[in-house]
């Protein structure tokens, strides 16, 4: 019998691709896109590099728990792409500049799916006295611009976003940082994520409660650290 998932918490810092938002929909077809691009511009077949790299399977396209594009900042796996495009046979310049004219970032208004009705969730979590904080491994700029389309700004009390200057996950220092700026200590707080990398985000913390969800690139086995599994964000109210 898994605990009831936010009892004594006041504060659940959410991952957001994955957890909140589709990640298939949001990065699914962006490493084809890119490595297509990529190889028409440079010369390289490079399909099956990236994927590897990037820890994306080369038929189905999904994305491994373990893999760089699970939970990396996007700066850190442009500088990987543009490495491995180099080790393709490019001098340092070239794969730059190979790299920095097929880099198009997915759209984060049109492509942000949420995997629940999310103002419905945040309302019910805010009606038990529980703050609503994200911790992402998204930029700020794109971040706010999703949060914005769903409606949702005006419900998350903080965020904390990979170029935000914070060492990234699975750092604890954006739980921590969130649960500063609301006044929430760790012992009252739960963090819900998708991947291996947002419970260990968790656990590093010492928060009370790691809550994984299987809505994103994690399966059971890969998020057996966390204290509850639960099908999908929705069950935090459903139960």
């Amino acid at each position: 019998m898994q605990p009831e998932p936010l009892e004594g918490i006041e504060l659940v810092v959410f991952d957001k691709d994955g957890t909140l938002i589709d990640f298939q929909a949001m990065w699914g077809s962006w490493v084809r896109t890119l490595a297509e691009d990529l190889t028409r511009s440079t010369g390289f077949e490079v399909t099956g590099l990236l994927f590897d790299l990037l820890g994306v399977d080369r038929t189905t396209g999904l994305v491994h728990s373990h893999g760089l594009l699970a939970a990396t900042p996007m700066a850190r796996i442009r500088e990987v792409v543009v490495e491995a495009v180099a080790s393709a046979g490019l001098d340092r310049a070239t794969a730059e500049a190979a790299v920095a004219a097929a880099w198009r970032a997915p759209d984060p208004v049109e492509l942000a799916h949420p995997l629940t009705d999310l103002p419905v969730l945040f309302d019910a979590l805010e009606a038990r006295g529980i703050t609503i904080t994200i911790a992402t491994s998204d930029n700020r700029e794109p971040t706010e611009r999703t949060l914005a389309a769903l409606g949702i700004t005006d419900r998350v009390a903080a965020l904390v976003c990979a170029d935000d200057g914070l060492r990234v996950k699975p750092a604890p220092d954006g739980v921590l940082h969130l649960g500063a700026l609301v006044g929430i200590s760790p012992d009252r707080t739960a963090v819900v994520g998708d991947s291996p990398v947002d419970l260990a985000m968790g656990h590093a913390a010492g928060v009370r409660r790691v809550i994984g969800v299987l809505t994103g690139v994690g399966d059971r086995a890969s998020l057996a650290s966390a204290d509850v599994v639960l099908e999908s964000v929705a069950d935090l109210i459903a139960r």
